[in-house]
């Protein structure tokens, strides 16, 4: 066994956690998915812990013997499981020890899962990282409650990743964590999955499509497509919309295609599976993204691979995931998005699919991201071991009542733990926490 947690030159033991997971589809499964894969690719071991979902529990494996663990937990709301602080930290110790892992990476500040398996590492002396995915604001009472938990997750991690450089400073901001710890890797797309198909797409002489693929929500800015896309029919014939997606909004967009007159234009697919959603982008011209708020949206990579040019509201980290001739971003107003298809349309005559593709296979590389992570997880396996009484000064000073909370919460956590190796001794096959070998 090598120092810090390696398994000889270079190799970590990691514990990838969040509620988001396959067979789940999003932004952060894909991430969590296709980092491992690399991790595994560059002689890793990569186990990762979510949910039950459905009649899918206990132990399964995908590919290349990415082994997961559906833990026997029932999502409370939105995918995320009920709080039960030190409740989970049987099942996650154990997960731990069996897989003898020495670093826990924890994914999405809104997963209850990761802020208790994080708390639980810790207390056993692992060492963890956190990422990021999402934006959050400051004065809503759901914002106010989350940052203050992510402040109680991120006052002991021992470094952090954020997606874009404007994710960074959201989160700095929520958590005042040192911006020092806090390394900017962004998402990545699988460009051999997403390639252009010079057979599916029409020719912008006979018709023009713009594609859209999101969750029908809020926060994705589907209210926006409801007064963007009857707009921009009116003012070019020509144009025709597909809308991949499902949510509460759907309904306001059938509502709109009906009230418009747009059934023969507007045609509404419901939710995509991943695997379909290549075979969707590559029959439009346009790809739009109407999202309201947005550390880094992975869908825009995946359609600029496919070879489509992008229309997108500017927000969030946005602007940095594309350069300016690929891309027309404009202000999340109806009538300001409206003009910017319009330029976008004006642009497509020079758009080539391929060589789109191809810039995008030298932007973006999941490998890379993996490379990158691993100076990460150096960084985290080679910082110093703190003990109980250093924790503890940490969550004291997150605030009056929060860090006296917090601290008994660390506290309860460290008891219980301790009550579990007098009843259970792992010693003798798991890493000491203190030297991180086989003791």
């Amino acid at each position: 066994m090598g120092e810090n947690g390696k398994l000889g030159y270079g190799r970590y033991r990691v514990l990838m956690v969040s509620d988001f997971f396959y067979p789940n589809f999003g932004g952060v499964e894909n991430h969590i998915y296709y980092l491992s894969q690399c991790l595994l690719q560059r002689g890793h071991k990569v186990v990762v812990a979510t949910h039950a979902y459905g009649r899918r529990s206990g132990v399964r494996y995908m590919t290349n013997g990415l082994k997961v663990y559906y833990i026997p937990r029932l999502p409370f709301i939105q995918q995320n499981v009920l709080p039960t602080l030190s409740g989970s930290l049987p099942i996650i110790r154990t997960i731990l020890v069996r897989e003898g892992i020495t670093l826990v990476h924890g994914h999405q500040a809104f997963s209850t899962l990761c802020h208790e398996s994080l708390l639980h590492a810790r207390t056993m002396g692992l060492r963890v990282v956190f990422t990021d995915h999402s934006l959050y604001g400051f004065a809503d009472l759901g914002s106010i409650h989350m940052n203050k938990v992510l402040q109680f997750t991120l006052a002991d991690v021992h470094q952090a990743i954020c997606v874009s450089h404007t994710s960074k400073e959201n989160t700095v901001l929520r958590s005042g964590l040192n911006p020092e710890k806090v390394f900017v890797i962004p998402n990545a797309v699988d460009t051999a999955m997403f390639r252009p198909d010079p057979e599916e797409s029409p020719s912008i002489k006979e018709e023009i499509i713009i594609v859209v693929i999101s969750r029908l929500v809020y926060r994705k800015g589907a209210d926006l497509l409801v007064e963007v896309i009857p707009e921009v029919c009116r003012l070019y014939p020509e144009v025709r919309f597909i809308v991949g997606g499902d949510g509460p909004k759907r309904v306001r967009l059938e509502e709109m295609r009906e009230k418009h007159g747009l059934q023969d234009r507007v045609d509404m697919l419901g939710a995509v599976p991943h695997a379909d959603v290549r075979s969707v982008l590559v029959r439009g011209h346009i790809f739009l993204n109407s999202s309201l708020t947005e550390a880094f949206c992975i869908a825009i990579l995946e359609a600029a691979s496919c070879g489509l040019l992008t229309v997108s509201t500017r927000v969030g980290g946005v602007p940095e995931v594309l350069p300016n001739d690929m891309i027309v971003l404009a202000p999340p107003v109806p009538a300001e998005m409206v003009v910017a298809i319009g330029h976008a349309i004006q642009l497509l005559p020079q758009v080539d699919p391929f060589s789109m593709h191809n810039r995008m296979i030298n932007l973006y590389s999941w490998m890379d991201v993996a490379k990158r992570t691993e100076v990460v997880y150096e960084n985290a396996l080679s910082s110093e071991d703190d003990d109980l009484l250093l924790r503890l000064s940490r969550y004291y000073a997150c605030g009056p009542w929060a860090g006296k909370l917090f601290c008994l919460v660390a506290v309860v956590n460290y008891i219980v733990w301790c009550f579990l190796e007098w009843q259970q001794v792992s010693s003798s096959f798991y890493y000491s926490p203190l030297s991180f070998k086989f003791s």
